[in-house]
C-alpha cells in the first residue's frame, strides 16, 4: 500500500510555485489595500485566489504526491472498523470510573499529607 509515487518534477514546477505564492502575495496585500471595502468581498476574493492557488500547486509534482497520499488516507480510512455505540459507550463508563477512582485517591493521598504536614509545622 505504500507504493511512493514516481514522478518527474517538470521545468515548469518552479514558475508555478512562484505563480502560487504570487497570488497568496496579492491576496495579502489586496486584502490591505482594500481594507474599507466590505468584508464579505474581500474574503470571497480571497477565497478565489486561495482556490486557484490551490489548483496550480496541485499541478505540481509535489501536488500530485499530496493528492495521491491524500487518496491513500481516504482509502485507510474507509478500512477502519469503528466501535458500536454499545462499546464507546462501555469504554467511556470505565474511562470515567478509572479518572474518579484516581482523583479520589490523588485528594485521599493530599489530604493525608496536608494533615502530617500540618502537624509537623503546628
Amino acid at each position: 500500500m505504500n507504493a511512493k509515487v514516481e514522478t518527474q518534477a517538470s521545468k515548469l514546477d518552479g514558475l508555478k510555485w512562484l505563480v502560487v505564492v504570487a497570488l497568496v502575495a496579492a491576496g495579502v496585500v489586496g486584502n490591505s489595500m482594500f481594507a474599507n471595502e466590505s468584508l464579505l468581498y474581500r474574503v470571497l476574493a480571497l477565497v478565489a485566489l486561495a482556490i486557484v492557488a490551490g489548483l496550480i500547486a496541485l499541478q505540481t509534482a509535489k501536488g500530485k504526491a499530496f493528492l495521491q497520499l491524500f487518496k491513500e488516507a481516504k482509502n485507510e480510512i474507509r478500512k477502519v472498523v469503528w466501535p458500536t455505540r454499545q462499546e464507546t459507550l462501555q469504554t467511556t463508563g470505565i474511562v470515567v470510573v478509572a479518572v474518579l477512582i484516581i482523583g479520589l485517591l490523588l485528594w485521599g493521598l493530599d489530604s493525608l499529607l496536608g494533615w502530617i504536614i500540618s502537624g509537623f509545622i503546628g
